[in-house]
């Protein structure tokens, strides 16, 4: 486990008993559950611990090692072994849960009345993504995915200059996600590192695939894909979309491409200048009067400067936890909300089927958000 230190000292509070109305002694600020102790959970813990405008943070686990170390680590905030304990002293809850359990406890923070974000993706089946927003919806609560790279400065700075029309026309966009490990037993290696590319690549479009293609190979640990290829069609912008996912690669790659007519892109989230813009294409000849040239079109390359922006670098983390708790306050709809991450699964639910029947298939329309009757989840 992961436990991250450096955090702004608060005196400790006593978790309040189910039941108990401790409004009027509760200090100023929100206060926030966060279900799950390990990677993404502590992160979150650590962040929380430094925003003035949340006055309390309740870390929940069952396992009680886990939940001391990371009370002991984090002074001020306060320890719960079940959700239902949590409940009646928070007003939010993070769920950084394994995503198998996903759907159970923000359903049940929803059904309280509690605002929730969800770290990606945020259900393992469509159908739990539907009654998850159509939920929010009756309650009137934020529901908001927890897609951390829409929420990275550079991503942000490239999204502007394609809406500028700085990169021309874009032809198509290229992901690769590869590392070694880390292997999980609950997920494949498409839900676990593709939610990232496909939640950058519907940010930066600005739209959603209709189709998709993928195959993927299991090497290293039984039937479970540990390396993928996907191609995903958006049909509504005539733009392709490539990822290449693996667990089983020697080097650490985060990186997304953008290739459009006039300029090209390149985001990499572990290089020293996360952004560079390429002055540079391609230019093939022209068809004459009576049709294609027998020989060989001439084609023109060209080549400019290479522009790497300043960008005033900020936590994407803290960036998304921030714009939670002020959505939360303001009662606003978050830029990753629930259709967002209702968006994403159905993309991962459409790569499974194209795993499965190696054929290119459509993804499911998110016209409405409606529970689906038979789905039944333990509050």
């Amino acid at each position: 486990m992961s436990i991250e230190l450096g955090v702004k000292r608060r005196p400790n509070v006593t978790v309040a008993l189910p039941g108990h109305n401790q409004a009027a002694t509760r200090p100023p600020g929100l206060a926030i559950a966060v279900v799950g102790c390990g990677y993404w959970g502590s992160k979150h813990v650590r962040v929380l611990s430094t925003l003035p405008e949340v006055a309390r943070v309740i870390v929940v686990d069952p396992n009680p090692k886990v939940r001391d170390a990371i009370v002991a680590a984090f002074p001020g905030v306060e320890g719960a072994s079940e959700l239902r304990n949590a409940l009646p002293s928070v007003q939010a809850v993070i769920v950084a849960t394994p995503p198998r359990d996903h759907a159970e406890v923000a359903l049940q923070a929803l059904r309280a009345g509690r605002h929730v974000l969800i770290e990606k993706p945020i259900t393992t089946t469509l159908a739990e993504a539907r009654t998850l927003v159509a939920e929010a919806m009756q309650h009137g609560a934020v529901l908001m995915a927890g897609h951390t790279f829409e929420f990275n400065p550079a991503v942000r700075e490239l999204r502007r200059r394609m809406d500028e029309g700085e990169l021309g026309t874009i032809h198509y966009i290229h992901s690769a996600r590869l590392n070694l490990g880390l292997y999980r037993s609950d997920v494949n290696v498409v839900w676990d590192l593709a939610p990232h590319d496909i939640s950058i690549m519907n940010y930066l479009l600005r739209s959603t695939p209709t189709m998709v293609g993928a195959w993927g190979s299991s090497h290293a640990c039984g039937d479970v894909k540990d390396l993928a290829y996907i191609r995903l069609e958006y049909g509504r912008r005539n733009v392709m979309g490539y990822a290449h996912v693996s667990w089983l690669d020697p080097r650490k790659v985060r990186r997304v491409t953008v290739v459009g007519s006039r300029k090209m892109a390149v985001y990499d989230d572990l290089a020293e200048e996360r952004l560079r813009i390429f002055d540079c294409g391609v230019e093939g000849g022209q068809d004459g009067a009576d049709g294609p040239a027998p020989f060989e079109r001439p084609v023109s390359y060209r080549y400019g400067d290479i522009v790497s922006p300043h960008i005033h670098f900020e936590e994407p983390l803290a960036l998304e936890d921030r714009h939670f708790v002020e959505c939360i306050r303001k009662r606003a709809t978050p830029s990753s909300d629930g259709n967002s991450g209702m968006a994403v699964v159905a993309v991962l639910e459409a790569i499974d089927r194209a795993l499965a029947t190696g054929r290119d298939l459509p993804v499911d329309a998110l016209d409405a958000a409606v529970a689906s009757p038979e789905l039944s989840l333990t509050a």
